[in-house]
């Protein structure tokens, strides 16, 4: 059974300028932006979609790196380290983790304030403002853009998209409060215990709407009902334990035929299922026309499976037990089956740092999830601290340049531009109702429970050749290219300070202190660089940038003093290959 975490606190939460780019070729793209580009559809060799295959990381683990330090060294690695750990950086973050170092952001983060979206739909709710759909993702929006609990909100993200559920889907699309608090469970859970974790998210109304847990009956031969095996596939192949057994390092193991070993059969997924009968909303007076709320699913007695059971490992568990009990053991069982901790190691590596891992990578954070030394397993926060100060974290950008990374995810680069240049509207809300359009991705909105991406995709072209993953060019396609593109135009030069169109809904861009360095383009893009790359351009991108730079009149656009080179500074960075990559 789950042990009792901790009470967790709460906190409710037109001028000339390089064209848009459009797939239909209606504009013409300035010959600078047009380079960058072409690079960035070069590096992702087309969009599409994975063969699920994969075996074990390929990647990284070159030579012996050095130990870390408490602090980080110069302020480009306190912003490679706060856009793996956070998302993106600010120059007062930075500042800050220099001065205090590692440790000291860690418990500053670790005691913040859990920044949730229910309580702020329910007050608005009671307030007669109509929440809806729109709110829910406005929230998501300021919880990662403002939210000082970074740390928390990165773990929730990355968690989203392992433990999936969708709005998108039928079940889920007009239940805003159930979404909420499932996205605020994963919050709350973030940085505590993946075994209770684990038991929230079974228990979650939205979970068992969406794989269809909910209201699930113990068999009936007279009728031919068996019980549902969705959340009973899904819990195993993407919650915990995987497809194929794993060795401690994530890699594959396999048989005397050198074939992958199956981690469950179907029976195992028949015997599952059982346990997950008879479970309905939280006080329902009716199994078959429940009233719905978001609180944790009560058991039904009468439609649990109470006889013996043999679930994955040839776990036996015995007949007459309650549903509550019954579900301990089925949790407990994948939660201290020995692919657990490499399976989850692995995924919250590639969300937060890497696509590819070294196998001693996986092993070291796998290690700390059996056991964060204090004898205690599942740790998250412990898991965390692992992979974001393992040395690969903080030196394979330089150990090994040609494996280590990731593509940014589509739309915490909007994030990120948000973050560094400090935007608000006028009543502090975000407004980006619908960003899977222009990002392929949104806040509990997945096209399916296998996310947005596979974690196993090799993308066509030179990564693939390698064998390497790239999660995320599973949604980079050429269309999606064009669209985050002209998002950021839209997020650049409809965003300024002083724009004629906006109003009190736009999100400005604070750019005072980038004002200040316009007259010196190296020192511009130098700054811009550090928040939305940091400083990760190549030495031929910063010549050729402050090359156009320079070329832009401080009078252009009859704006504000050198703020159209700001505008084309901070668009072409954002855009650049470099923009679209973390190191």
């Amino acid at each position: 059974m789950p042990s009792n975490m901790g009470a967790t606190q709460e906190t409710s939460v037109a001028s000339p300028s390089p064209t848009r780019m459009t797939a239909r070729s209606n504009h013409t793209i300035p010959k600078l932006c047009l380079m960058l580009v072409v690079a960035l559809l070069t590096a992702c060799g087309g969009g599409g979609g994975g063969d699920g295959g994969g075996d074990g990381n390929p990647g990284g683990g070159g030579t012996t790196l050095p130990q870390v330090g408490d602090r980080p060294d110069t302020d480009t690695e306190a912003a490679r380290f706060l856009f793996q750990a956070g998302f993106g950086p600010t120059i007062g973050d930075i500042a800050f983790l220099r001065s205090a170092g590692y440790q000291a952001w860690f418990d500053q983060q670790a005691s913040a304030n859990a920044t949730l979206q229910r309580p702020a739909l329910e007050w608005m709710d009671q307030a007669g403002l109509k929440p809806n759909r729109n709110h829910r993702q406005e929230l998501w929006w300021q919880q990662v853009v403002e939210g000082p609990d970074q740390l928390r909100q990165k773990m929730a993200w990355a968690l989203s998209q392992i433990f999936v559920v969708s709005d998108a889907d039928s079940a889920l699309g007009s239940q805003l409060l159930i979404t909420a608090e499932y996205y605020d469970t994963l919050t709350r859970h973030a940085l505590g215990n993946y075994q209770d974790l684990m038991w929230a998210v079974t228990l979650s109304p939205a979970m068992g709407l969406y794989l269809s847990m909910l209201k699930n009956e113990k068999a009936d031969p007279e009728t031919n009902l068996r019980p549902d095996e969705n959340y009973a596939r899904e819990v195993m192949q993407l919650f915990s334990i995987g497809l194929v057994e794993l060795n401690p390092n994530g890699s594959v193991k396999r048989d005397a035929q050198g074939e992958p070993i199956p981690t469950y059969s179907q029976s195992d997924v028949e015997e599952l299922a059982r346990i997950f009968t008879g479970w309905n909303f939280n006080g329902a007076t009716n199994w078959k026309w429940p009233q719905k709320n978001y609180l944790p699913m009560q058991p039904w007695y009468a439609f649990h499976d109470f006889d013996a059971k043999v679930i994955v490992g040839n776990t036996a568990i015995p007949a007459g037990l309650t549903p509550d009990d019954d579900m301990g053991w089925a949790i407990h069982t994948l939660f201290h089956h020995p692919n657990t901790a490499p399976f989850v190691a692995f995924r919250l590596i590639q969300r937060l740092v890497t696509s590819n891992p070294s196998p001693a990578y996986v092993q070291r954070v796998a290690a700390v999830f059996a056991d964060n030394g204090a004898g205690v397993r599942g740790d998250l926060y412990a898991v965390a601290k692992a992979i974001l100060l393992d040395p690969e974290a903080r030196f394979g950008h330089t150990d090994q340049p040609q494996t280590f990374g990731k593509l940014k995810e589509p739309l915490l680069r909007q994030v990120a531009l948000w973050r560094a240049f400090d935007a608000r509207s006028v009543d502090g809300a975000f407004r980006e109702w619908r960003p899977e359009t222009e990002f392929g991705q949104a806040a509990l909105r997945s096209p399916s429970v296998f996310n947005f991406y596979q974690p196993d995709h090799k993308p066509a072209g030179a990564l693939g050749d390698l064998g390497l993953y790239g999660p995320e060019f599973q949604i980079t396609t050429h269309a999606m290219i064009t669209r985050t593109t002209n998002r950021m135009y839209e997020r650049t030069f409809r965003s300024y300070p002083g724009f004629a169109n906006a109003n009190e809904r736009t999100v400005t861009l604070n750019l005072a202190a980038e004002l200040a360095l316009a007259s010196d383009p190296a020192a511009l893009v130098d700054r811009i660089a550090l928040l939305l790359t940091a400083d990760g351009l190549s030495s031929a991108s910063r010549d050729l940038i402050i090359q156009h730079v320079n070329g832009v009149s401080m009078t252009a656009g009859n704006l504000e003093s050198g703020m159209q080179r700001v505008l084309e500074a901070i668009y072409l960075i954002a855009t650049s290959p470099e923009g679209a990559v973390q190191r």
